[in-house]
């Protein structure tokens, strides 16, 4: 499934349109969770309550009906998550579903929209009144069959209004061998360091912004509440805190493809992110390196290249020496490795990641190890 985004074009009236259809979907999500809790409704309950919820509030029906259903089905996603994870036993909070309070989509599915054939127009016909709408962007929507297009969803944002095409195709990559198998080890110092000593810098976006972010936050305690000028100060909060996150997402995004696309093979440790975040001398800098989005795209380009990628467990990747597996102990301060048994010298970070490459050679192709593989 590809997703192909566009910004939309239109007049205040159309935005408007979309801002009640967004209300709308989070009050069918609501009300199917209500559901849920007091009779314990199954999925197809959920279902049939959008065509109940339609007759007895008018403006319920105005949005498209597969588009509440569309909206049941998020209810019913928040609700399975919540018996997965009871069923699997984890640890710690099971995410009990919530009612929304700040719904910022509306989902279409095959029908309540048309596009048009030039690709660059589209019109939702249902009655929420949003019309033709000009998309933005240098996509190619045009190129694939409309049945291939199995929704369309309306995104509000900081800056504006999107139009998401979620196309069923497949992407296909011929991966070119570079018999080169590598380890990585993430860090706040360089974003990570490899297994041959090469480091990528942390660019350290949120801590670039902080001085401007802080002075925005700062105008937007001084607004009064429930005015226009507060409003306009939220939003440029939320435009600064918008380009932190593109810029996270688009340094992720292009280290990994480079990573997957030089490499046969990928180790990196199986960190448990959600737990470091708990330091508070170092939540923010660990947020800020988004780690998480990195190894994510990691495993999602290695997918397409059909290059293995191994988490290995963490535990004692820094200490151990990687040449003779000495235990050399050091504080996060030291940041050079020195085996009092070999009398190797290396960077702390590249003993790591030879470590972490040596740890996933000796699992592949086992099984019962602690090194899961995805390919």
């Amino acid at each position: 499934m590809l997703i192909y985004e566009y910004k939309l074009d239109g007049t205040k009236a159309q935005y408007a349109a979309i801002d009640e259809a967004i209300r709308i979907v989070q009050f069918i999500r609501n009300k199917c969770l209500r559901l849920w809790m007091d009779e314990h409704a199954t999925k197809n309950d959920l279902q049939c309550y959008c065509a109940v919820l339609a007759k007895a509030f008018p403006f319920a029906s105005s949005l498209n009906s597969q588009a509440r259903q569309a909206s049941a089905d998020r209810a019913w996603s928040a609700i399975a998550r919540f018996y997965d994870k009871c069923n699997q036993r984890k640890p710690g909070k099971k995410g009990y579903p919530r009612f929304q309070k700040h719904n910022r989509s509306v989902e279409y599915k095959a029908t309540g929209w048309k596009l048009e054939p030039d690709g660059r127009h589209i019109t939702f016909t249902d009655g929420c009144g949003i019309g033709r709408l000009r998309l933005v962007g240098t996509r190619d929507i045009e190129t694939f069959p409309v049945k291939h297009i199995k929704r369309v969803r309306l995104v509000r944002r900081a800056d504006g209004y999107y139009a998401q095409f979620c196309v069923q195709a497949e992407r296909q990559i011929d991966h070119l061998p570079t018999d080169k198998q590598i380890g990585i080890d993430v860090g706040l110092k360089a974003f990570y360091t490899d297994s041959e000593g090469q480091a990528v810098e942390n660019p350290r976006h949120y801590r670039k912004a902080e001085k401007r972010l802080k002075r925005l936050q700062h105008r937007l305690s001084k607004k009064q509440k429930q005015s226009a000028n507060r409003k306009k100060a939220r939003q440029a909060v939320a435009k600064a805190h918008l380009k932190v996150q593109r810029q996270r997402e688009d340094f992720a995004r292009k280290q990994a493809n480079a990573l997957v696309s030089s490499h046969d093979l990928i180790a990196f440790e199986d960190l448990q992110i959600r737990n470091m975040v708990r330091n508070r001398h170092l939540s923010k800098s660990i947020s800020d390196a988004g780690w998480g989005r990195f190894l994510a795209w990691v495993n999602y380009y290695a997918a397409l290249h059909h290059v293995p990628v191994i988490a290995v467990s963490p535990q004692f990747t820094s200490q151990n020496c990687s040449v003779c597996g000495t235990l050399v102990k050091k504080s996060l301060s030291v940041r050079t490795h020195i085996c009092t048994a070999c009398g190797v010298v290396l960077d702390r970070d590249q003993n790591a990641a030879l470590n972490i490459l040596q740890k996933a050679l000796s699992t592949v192709g086992h099984t019962g190890t602690d090194a899961p593989v995805s390919a």
